[in-house]
Formats: C-alpha cells, sequence, structure tokens
C-alpha cells in the first residue's frame, strides 16, 4: 500500500476525521460521523481506495479503526448522468435542497428504459435541478418510489444520498403514506376493507402481474380501501398503500372483482364512454417525514382535469 495520499481533484470533497471511540468497523464509523453518505456509498469509496487511515490506503470495509487514528475520506465529483436534461413543465407541490415532491401527469415515464431513453421524468429533473449532489456518486435524481406511466400524483424524490436513503428507509418502515384515488368498475358490498394478497409475476405473461402465492414468489402485497362515493355501477374509491409492489392497487383491484376503470392491461374490457389518457387512478395524497429537519410533510395533488371530467360525468348519469 502506498505510504503517500493521493492528490485530490479540485472538486473533490475532503473529510479529516480523528477516531474517538472504542474500536469499530471502518464503514461503520464512517456511516456515524459522514450521516450525508449513505452506508453503502461510503463502502464503495472505500472499495475504491478512496479512504485513509493513519495515511494508509484502506480498502476492506471490515477494517477497524481505534481511538486517535485518524482517517482520511476523499469524495470525487459526482460523475454526470449520461442522459440528455429536458426542459418540462413540472407541478411542483414541495421543493427544498434536500427532495422535492411533484404532482406526474398521467403518460410521463418516469426512468429512462428500452423505448423510452428520452422525455421521462428523470430527463426533466435533470434540467430542473442541473446542482444535484448526486445519489451513489452519480449526478441523478433519487427516485424513491415510482409510479405507472399512466397514473397521475405525488411522488417523492431524493436530491441527496442522505435524503435518499432516510426516504427509502421510511418507505420499508411504512411510516411514510400513500393515499390514491380511483374510479372502480362496481359497487362493493361494503364501505370499506382490506386486500392482503401477495403480488408476483404474472405466470403466463411476464409483462403482467397477479396474485401469486408467495411459494411460487409473490411478496406479500396490503392494500386498505374505503368507498368515497358510489356513482351507479362505478364507484370512486379510496386506496391507502401498506406495501409498494408494482401494479399493486390495479392487481388488487381487479383481484377483487372491481379493476380501475381505463385500465388497458388489468380491465375488464369496458368503457364508461369518456376518453382517458389511461387507467382512472391518482396519487392523491403523500405523507413523509423530512430527511434532515424530521417535520412532517403532507403534499396533496389535485387531480388532472380528465379524473375531474369522469368523476363529474359519472355523478351526471348516476342522477346525483
Amino acid at each position: 500500500m502506498p505510504n503517500s495520499v493521493n492528490p485530490v481533484n479540485a472538486t473533490a470533497t475532503q473529510f479529516e476525521l480523528q477516531v474517538e471511540t472504542a474500536t469499530i468497523r471502518l464503514d461503520r464509523y464512517l456511516a456515524e460521523q459522514l450521516p450525508d453518505l449513505s452506508r453503502s456509498r461510503l463502502q464503495k469509496l472505500i472499495e475504491a481506495g478512496q479512504v485513509w487511515v493513519n495515511d494508509q490506503v484502506c480498502d476492506s470495509k471490515k477494517a477497524e479503526v481505534s481511538q486517535g487514528d485518524r482517517v482520511r475520506v476523499v469524495v470525487p465529483p459526482a460523475r454526470p448522468l449520461e442522459l440528455q436534461a429536458e426542459e418540462m413543465r413540472l407541478e411542483i407541490l414541495y421543493e427544498d435542497e434536500h427532495l422535492m415532491i411533484l404532482n406526474k401527469p398521467a403518460g410521463l415515464v418516469v426512468h429512462p428504459a428500452p423505448g423510452h431513453a428520452e422525455g421521462t421524468l428523470v430527463n426533466a429533473l435533470l434540467a430542473h435541478c442541473p446542482d444535484l449532489v448526486g445519489i451513489g456518486g452519480v449526478q441523478r435524481p433519487g427516485i424513491v418510489h415510482r409510479l405507472d406511466k399512466d397514473t397521475s400524483g405525488a411522488i417523492a424524490i431524493a436530491k441527496t444520498d442522505q435524503a435518499h436513503q432516510h426516504l427509502q428507509a421510511q418507505f420499508k418502515a411504512k411510516t411514510a403514506r400513500r393515499t390514491y384515488l380511483a374510479v372502480v368498475y362496481g359497487a362493493p358490498k361494503q364501505e370499506r376493507g382490506t386486500v392482503d394478497a401477495p403480488i408476483g409475476r404474472h405466470p403466463g405473461d411476464r409483462k403482467k402481474m397477479a396474485v401469486v402465492p408467495e411459494a411460487k414468489g409473490g411478496r406479500r402485497a396490503i392494500t386498505h380501501w374505503q368507498v368515497v362515493e358510489r356513482l351507479g355501477n362505478v364507484t370512486l374509491v379510496q386506496f391507502d398503500l401498506e406495501t409498494g409492489r408494482t401494479h399493486q392497487i390495479r392487481v388488487h383491484s381487479a383481484h377483487i372483482g372491481h379493476p380501475v376503470v381505463g385500465d388497458p392491461v388489468y380491465g375488464s374490457g369496458r368503457s364508461v364512454g369518456v376518453n382517458l389518457p389511461g387507467q382512472a387512478l391518482h396519487a392523491w395524497k403523500l405523507r413523509l417525514q423530512h430527511p434532515v429537519t424530521g417535520e412532517w410533510i403532507e403534499a396533496i395533488a389535485p387531480p388532472p382535469a380528465y379524473f375531474t371530467r369522469l368523476v363529474q360525468i359519472l355523478r351526471q348519469r348516476a342522477g346525483q
């Protein structure tokens, strides 16, 4: 191992630390001292030779440091994401230097993917936030949770490693709450209920999800629902997610016999005679804890015009 410290790029960030605790694993010590960086990010810095202990490069995350040791960490500047920034109108519900919450329109893909290399929410965010600190060493926004292309509504975006890690933990611990509104076919017999049915890849169509036993690869999925308004043979329903599986509301709604109106994948093929850009499903409310201040934020995303128009037409037909 070299005895000298490598020169630091002028745009890199450098931390000089003096260990004041008992013997502790290096990655754990750094995670405690540098909370703005995720533990996985720090482990990658260690493995990349960007951490020195007593002027010696230390590339083992399992190495231990003790009281009196000097630790130096060099964080290279975030690498630009190899995507084109694209100017796009964004409906911002909340924003500061740590995170933002947007009201995503239906039809907008969140993440670039085969067939959608441009025109995505990430492309728009790169233009809106040109000075991102970066997530995991890459200059990109942190997508904490996703919305389907044709689902509108509130979505949270992390701007820093710390915010990304904190928000992910909230969704995993189920302290972050997501509430949706949807128009579904049929009239549920009860006013409220819970669907507890595991979701996995459809055994006959890999592009779809389905209720699949956990023994066959399904993951537990829980959706709470309650009737908001009965509109004849369709119903406006509020959904609260306890878990966040792919297409969870759409799959669970169809599973209990009330598919979401306009859903081209899990719907019944029926039509209500109103043109929709996708399924009548909207992420209405998002409640989470600010990753730095600890304050609770509740963002409410107004439903899009087509959703409101659909409900108004259905009310008229139902004579309400």
